[in-house]
């Protein structure tokens, strides 16, 4: 078997696809965090600039500049000019305090390069400027904190994606390489069983996955096969034993014809017997002819709205002189006949319940009584044909269905063996259920119907 590229796997693909959407999102939501990060960052940063203007303006007195000197030169002794400036300047621009050499002209909070403040160049700063008692106060604050912070955002999210990469790449690959085990194992499965061996079966995990779930319709359809391959076989096995006497005895009566000719003796009996083990082989092929053709389910084409208590009270009807010729009672019991509805072909129905009834008569013996029954029981139509005569043995409920299978070994009763398979096939095409049950004495056959709705 032809080993598939793990990294051109459905379930690699399929976890490298995933994996890449993971990091997508993540780089998305790392870029939302990171905008809103500095946003705060900004504010917070204005916010200070403020609050430390505010207070130092607080400081000044009519006429009186001393206090304000002396609060802008604590407050620029406190921090180096890479952390905060800090100016005071009178009227005419001449420094009064702090730690700046060039003015600020501009008012309120702007945004200045270290190169415009006389200083060396490096981060930038959140100045705010204005007058004070005719002097100009200028008190500012570095981005450096703020551009420190992001920096560490920044490269804790590309470590972040780092491991998630290698994350997800390693977790593709292990989990691709779990699945791709499993979906070997369905290919070698189906080769095996391409190559005859129709017994294999895919092992389930029994976790209820998909592979688990695909795996379980692959085994009944494989089980189904099986049963068909195994069903050709003994059909066919069951045809050239079934045909085997009759085509023997044709063989017989036409050399016997033959031995007649010579002896110039009359050939007319052999001739009718040779017709009639002929008829009888056409009706067994035709009998199968049809039985596959329901099968096919090409009728169900036809299919419409049927009374199945009016098909069942028509055959009823029609077979009770010959159950009375032969010695039996035939009848019909329904409760509640109305809105015994489905959707079937009529002739086909007909044709089962004949099938049945006729095989109640050949088999059940002189006294017997046939009872057909119907009954609505939820979303079922139950229709039943019992007899109290000899029955079924259980071992054969299940083997009766047969095709070309009779109960008699011997082949000295009438019959084919194919009136109970063509009952199932109509049966299967009209997705019902048939079951065999015990009627003590005697023997039920139940067929299990989907009502109409």
């Amino acid at each position: 078997m032809r080993r598939v590229n793990l990294l051109r796997s459905t379930p690699f693909g399929l976890a490298m696809t995933f994996g890449v959407l993971f990091v997508a999102a993540f780089l998305v939501a790392g870029a939302i965090t990171y905008r809103m990060l500095n946003s705060g960052l900004e504010r917070q940063l204005d916010d200070t600039v403020n609050e430390i203007y505010s207070a130092i303006a607080s400081t000044y007195a009519q006429n009186d500049v001393e206090d304000l000197i002396a609060a802008v030169n604590t407050y620029s002794s406190l921090r180096s000019p890479d952390q905060g400036v800090f100016l005071l300047s009178d009227a005419n621009g001449k420094r009064l305090a702090g730690n700046l050499a060039l003015p600020v002209t501009s008012e309120g909070l702007s945004s200045i390069g270290a190169s415009s403040l006389g200083l060396p160049d490096g981060h930038s700063y959140r100045v705010r400027s204005g007058l004070v008692g005719g002097n100009r106060l200028v008190v500012g604050r570095s981005f450096a904190e703020k551009e420190r912070l992001g920096e560490i955002l920044l490269v804790s999210l590309g470590w972040a994606a780092g491991v998630i990469v290698l994350i997800a790449v390693g977790g593709g690959a292990f989990l691709a390489t779990r699945a791709q085990r499993r979906l070997d194992a369905v290919a070698r499965t189906m080769i095996d069983v391409s190559n005859g061996e129709l017994a294999t079966r895919i092992a389930l995990r029994g976790n209820g996955d998909d592979i688990d779930l695909v795996s379980e319709k692959i085994n009944h359809a494989l089980d189904r096969l099986s049963g068909l391959v195994e069903g050709m076989r003994q059909v066919s096995a069951d045809i050239a034993h079934e045909l085997k006497t009759p085509l023997n005895r044709l063989k017989m009566t036409l050399e016997d014809a033959a031995e007649r000719t010579e002896r110039g003796e009359p050939v007319g009996q052999q001739i009718a017997d040779a017709c009639m083990e002929s008829d009888q082989i056409n009706a067994t092929f035709e009998a199968l002819l049809r039985i596959s053709q329901i099968e096919a389910g090409a009728r169900r084409a036809r299919f419409q709205s049927v009374d199945l208590a009016d098909v069942m009270s028509s055959v009823t009807e029609i077979y009770r002189d010959v159950a009375v010729d032969a010695g039996q009672t035939l009848r019909f019991v329904a409760v509640d006949a109305a809105g015994m509805h489905l959707m079937g072909d009529r002739e086909l129905l007909i044709q089962m319940f004949v099938n049945l009834i006729e095989n109640a008569i050949t088999h059940s013996g002189t006294g017997t009584l046939i009872e057909l029954s119907l009954v609505r029981r939820d979303n079922l139509l139950l229709a039943g044909v019992a007899d109290n005569g000899v029955g079924i043995p259980t071992a054969e409920h299940t083997k009766v269905f047969r095709r070309l299978y009779r109960l008699d070994k011997g082949r000295t009763s009438a019959g084919s063996g194919l009136g109970l398979s063509l009952v199932k096939a109509v049966a299967d095409l009209h997705s019902a259920e048939v079951v065999l049950e015990d009627n003590q004495p005697g023997t039920r056959v139940l067929v299990r119907f989907p009502a109409l709705r």
